[in-house]
C-alpha cells in the first residue's frame, strides 16, 4: 500500500444469520498466513518487526510477498527475509524471556511469493504460484484450528488458492477449505478482495470495502492504529505512542530487529490491526469480531454494493447495533467512533510492543514481564463464560494474580457495553463496583437494555461482556486481560 492501509475463532458451524456467543476455545495459538505488498512503504516492514515480536504466540504458516495496487509489477519477498535474519541474531536473547520461538530457519522457509502481477488480471491464465500453493498447503494441514488469513495488500494470491481448489476439488471439498479459512482485509487493494466476496459468498471475512485507490482509508478502523494525524480521524486520542519520535527512543533503539524498523511517512503500521487481535493476551478478541479488542470490533452485516453480510463496519445507530465505540479520550471527553475500537488500548500494544523488543537484548532481571492473571480461580487466558439472572450481583475475585517481576499491579474492571453487538443478540445493562480493586461486583440490572431497539422480539436472554485490565509498574508498563461474558435470563 502507498499510503499505509495497513481477527477470531468461531465455530465453523456458526451462521452467519445468528450472531450468538462463540464457542469457548483453548488458548491454543492462532494459525496465520500473511499476504504483504512489502516494500513498497515502510508500514509493512514495521508491521512485520512487530509481527516477529509475537512468533511466540502463532503459528505463522507462511508469509507470502504480493502485489497491490501501491505495488504492482514485482513483490519484495528479498526484505522479508532480511527482517528474519535480524530476528535470527536477537532469538538466543528471546528464550531468556519466554518459549516457543520458531528458528530463523523455520520462518524462512515459511517465506513465499504469489504472482508479480496486480489484481486478477495478473493471475489470468497463469500457472499455480509459490504463495497460492503454500497457503493451499496451510489449509490442508491436519489441524482443527482455522487458518487466518492476514492481508496487508493485494488479495489476490487467496483469489489464486480459490480458484484452484474449486477447479480441482468436489463442492464438498471446496465448501471444506473454505470453512477453515478466516480472512481479514486491510481495506481492499486490488480487485481481488471484492471478487473473492461475490464468489466465494460463505468464506469469512473482515474488511471495509473500498476502492483500492486509498481514497476511503480514512474512514476504515485499522486507522486507528495510528492515523490520528495524517487522517485526522482520532479526535480524543493519544498520539505520543505512535510518534516517530516515541518510536525511535522505545523501538528503534533495542538491537538488530529495532534498527530495521523504519520511519513512516504517513501513518505507523497499518496493516498490524490484521494481526494483532490474535495474540493471547486475554481479551479473545480473536473468539469474534463483534467482541472488540486490540484489531478493533466489527458487526455483521450487508454493505452497500456487496452481495452478501460481512464482518465490517456500519449498523443502524437507531438500533444501537453498530461497530462504534463510545471512549473516554485523554481530554477527558467521550468521542464515539470505529477507530476508537482501536486506539483505546493504544498505550497497552505500544508497551507490550516496546517491551518485547527490549526482550531482544536485555537479560530477565532487566527486563519487564506480563502480569500472571486469575480470576475466580481461573489462570489460563480463556474468556469465563458465567450464567445470571436479572437481578444477581456475583462477585469476580482477581487477588490471586501476580507479577513476575514482583512489580505491583493496578486493576481496572469495565463494562464493554458495545461488545457482542449484532441483529440477533440483546445485550444487558450491567454495574461493576468497585472498578479498581482486585476484587469486584457485577450487578445485572436489565437482561435487555433501555433504548436499544429489539424488534417484537420478547426480553428473554442477553449479553454483557466485562473486561478487567491489571497493570504492573514496571517500564514500560505492562497490561493483561481477562473477559468475563455474562449470559443472562430474566430469571423467575
Amino acid at each position: 500500500m502507498r499510503i499505509p492501509a495497513c481477527i477470531t475463532l468461531l465455530t465453523v458451524a456458526l451462521s452467519y444469520a445468528s450472531e450468538g456467543l462463540a464457542e469457548q476455545v483453548s488458548e491454543s495459538k492462532s494459525r496465520v498466513v500473511v499476504l504483504t505488498d512489502m516494500g513498497n512503504e515502510p508500514d509493512d516492514q514495521m508491521s512485520f518487526t512487530r509481527l516477529l515480536m509475537y512468533t511466540n504466540e502463532i503459528d505463522l504458516e507462511a508469509v507470502v510477498a504480493t502485489t497491490s495496487t501501491w505495488l504492482k509489477d514485482k513483490t519484495n519477498p528479498q526484505t522479508i527475509h532480511k527482517l528474519i535474519d535480524a530476528y535470527g541474531q536477537t532469538r538466543p536473547n528471546l528464550l531468556l524471556h519466554a518459549q516457543g520461538w520458531p528458528t530463523a530457519d523455520a520462518l524462512h522457509s515459511a517465506v513465499h511469493s504469489g504472482h508479480t502481477g496486480y489484481g486478477m488480471d495478473g493471475i489470468a491464465d497463469k500457472p499455480l504460484s509459490d504463495g497460492a500453493r503454500s497457503l493451499i498447503a496451510a489449509a490442508d494441514m491436519p489441524d482443527q484450528r482455522p487458518l487466518w488469513v492476514s492481508v496487508w495488500g493485494g488479495a489476490n494470491t487467496l483469489a489464486e488458492a480459490l480458484q484452484q481448489v474449486k477447479k480441482t476439488r468436489s463442492a464438498q471439498q471446496l465448501s471444506d477449505f473454505i470453512s477453515k479459512l478466516r480472512v481479514y482485509s486491510i481495506s481492499d487493494q486490488d480487485d481481488a478482495g471484492p471478487w473473492i466476496r461475490e464468489h466465494f459468498p460463505n468464506l469469512f471475512y473482515v474488511v471495509k470495502p473500498s476502492s483500492p485507490d486509498g481514497e476511503e482509508y480514512r474512514s476504515a478502523t485499522w486507522t486507528g492504529i495510528g492515523g490520528d494525524e495524517f487522517y485526522r480521524n482520532g479526535k480524543g486520542a493519544d498520539f505520543t505512542t505512535v510518534s516517530n519520535e516515541w518510536l525511535e527512543k522505545n523501538i528503534r533503539a533495542y538491537g538488530p530487529l529495532g534498527a530495521l524498523y523504519p520511519e513512516y511517512d504517513f501513518i505507523m503500521e497499518g496493516d498490524t490491526p490484521a494481526f494483532l487481535g490474535l495474540i493471547r493476551n486475554g481479551l479473545n478478541s480473536h473468539e469474534s469480531p463483534s467482541w472488540g479488542g486490540w484489531s478493533g470490533r466489527y458487526v455483521y452485516r450487508q454493505p452497500y454494493g456487496e452481495t452478501r453480510p460481512i464482518w465490517t463496519q456500519g449498523g443502524d445507530a437507531f438500533f444501537r447495533m453498530t461497530s462504534q465505540d463510545a471512549v473516554v479520550g485523554m481530554d477527558g471527553d467521550t468521542y464515539v467512533s470505529d477507530h476508537a475500537t482501536i486506539w483505546r488500548w493504544r498505550e497497552h500494544f505500544q508497551h507490550d510492543f516496546s517491551a518485547r523488543i527490549q526482550w531482544t537484548v536485555k537479560d530477565y532481571a532487566s527486563a519487564n514481564h506480563h502480569p500472571t492473571l486469575v480470576v475466580n480461580g481461573d489462570s489460563s487466558k480463556d474468556t469465563i463464560f458465567i450464567k445470571a439472572n436479572a437481578g444477581d450481583t456475583i462477585e469476580l475475585d482477581a487477588s490471586g494474580s501476580q507479577d513476575p517481576d514482583g512489580d505491583k499491579l493496578r486493576y481496572q474492571w469495565f463494562a464493554y457495553p458495545e461488545a457482542g453487538a449484532g441483529v440477533d443478540v440483546l445485550l444487558s445493562d450491567v454495574q461493576v463496583k468497585p472498578s479498581n480493586k482486585a476484587k469486584t461486583k457485577v450487578t445485572i440490572n436489565t437482561v435487555c437494555r433501555d433504548g436499544w431497539f429489539h424488534y417484537d422480539r420478547k426480553c428473554e436472554q442477553g449479553t454483557a461482556h466485562v473486561i478487567l485490565a491489571v497493570t504492573d509498574n514496571g517500564k514500560p508498563a505492562l497490561t493483561s486481560y481477562r473477559r468475563v461474558v455474562f449470559e443472562t435470563t430474566p430469571g423467575e
